[in-house]
């Protein structure tokens, strides 16, 4: 008899910490997930096109189509926020950008083309094919990019297209 009680704590402690230890790490898992994953990017339509003539672009050149990456158009939404609170169109802080991306989506190199004032798609990435060190970017040995276009204060569009070889 004393075996069987023995038995039957020892089933009722095993029973109890192995349940409430398991859920409670399935929830820590699932929210430490959710936390550090980019949220999906709501596109507009202006950042659509942007990324529509790049592909068009690096088409008649003959080279690859370039696929979305959300973490890339994170970044570049973060660096349009830094532009327009600083009123100057820079690369302030790229190595940031860089790294995270090292980071989040094992890139294997990563570059980006700033623009600001212009009112189209089409007048954006006319102006980077037309500049040298832009249009080595578009034509690139990239995998994917992301984009974000953000209005300022005075009403002006700042771009940031970051490129990225994964």
């Amino acid at each position: 008899m004393k075996n069987f009680t023995y038995f039957v704590w020892l089933l009722v402690i095993c029973t109890v910490s192995l349940t409430s230890c398991s859920k409670d790490s399935v929830e820590e898992l699932d929210s430490a997930n959710l936390t550090t994953k980019t949220p999906p990017v709501a596109y507009t339509t202006i950042e659509l096109d942007v990324l529509e003539l790049i592909n068009a672009y690096r088409s008649q050149q003959g080279l690859s189509q370039l696929q979305f990456l959300d973490e890339g158009s994170a970044q570049a939404a973060n660096h349009n926020q830094h532009m327009i609170e600083n009123n100057e169109v820079c690369h302030d802080f790229f190595g940031s950008r860089y790294e995270a991306l090292v980071k989040s989506v094992n890139a294997k190199a990563v570059s980006e083309n700033v623009a600001f004032g212009y009112r189209t798609a089409e007048a954006v990435v006319n102006a980077w094919i037309k500049s040298d060190g832009h249009r080595k970017n578009l034509e690139g040995e990239h995998t994917h990019f992301g984009i974000s276009v953000k209005e300022g204060q005075d009403g002006k569009l700042y771009f940031t297209n970051i490129f990225v070889k994964k």
